[in-house]
């Protein structure tokens, strides 16, 4: 894992973003505002890394291929959280977005109050299918600190120890090279 520190004119960028456009076109649970604001700083940060700018909004749904790199369909996966990731937490992909026609997933962590995004690894589509959970809409989840949730639509999750790791920029892209 590596952190992204997130710069105020990502932020703002990002907010002006979602004033004007929604960015929930999927067939159902498409999140609030704030859940899309999430999305699209993780999505603006690690296209920013890669040299891609940022989220423009004007193109529309984009179908799940956030970016492209190495001739590889790349979506960003970002959670939003208030405290630092750990080793042993999840990361949650619903199932609906299944049938999107991607490669790769980049799942990050973006810590709403320290700013930063933490870039938690990567997987291509083929050992996310193998290496996955599925819980139905309604399961009760509970998290490393002993809280729940109930899932509001069907939802798959996927351990951090189950992704390719990343300790840097370098090290993500070279890996993505590879494929």
């Amino acid at each position: 894992m590596f952190i992204v520190k997130v710069h105020n004119h990502i932020i703002e960028h990002c907010q002006k973003l979602i004033k004007h456009y929604n960015f929930g076109q999927r067939k159902m649970a498409n999140g609030n505002q704030e859940q899309q604001l999430t999305g699209i700083i993780g999505q603006s940060v690690v296209m920013d890394l890669f040299g891609l700018g940022l989220v423009d909004g004007e193109s529309g749904f984009d179908e799940g291929v956030d970016l492209i790199f190495n001739n590889k369909k790349i979506d960003v996966k970002t959670m939003g959280r208030t405290t630092d990731v750990r080793p042993n937490y999840t990361n949650n992909f619903l199932k609906l977005q299944d049938y999107f026609n991607t490669d790769i997933y980049i799942f990050c962590s973006y810590h709403k109050l320290k700013q930063e995004l933490t870039v938690c690894g990567w997987i291509d589509k083929i050992n996310f299918t193998s290496k996955r959970k599925y819980f139905p809409k309604g399961s009760i989840r509970t998290r490393s600190d002993n809280t729940n949730f109930k899932t509001f639509a069907d939802l798959y999750e996927i351990d951090i120890k189950d992704l390719n790791p990343v300790i840097g920029l370098i090290d993500l892209k070279t890996q993505l090279s590879k494929l």
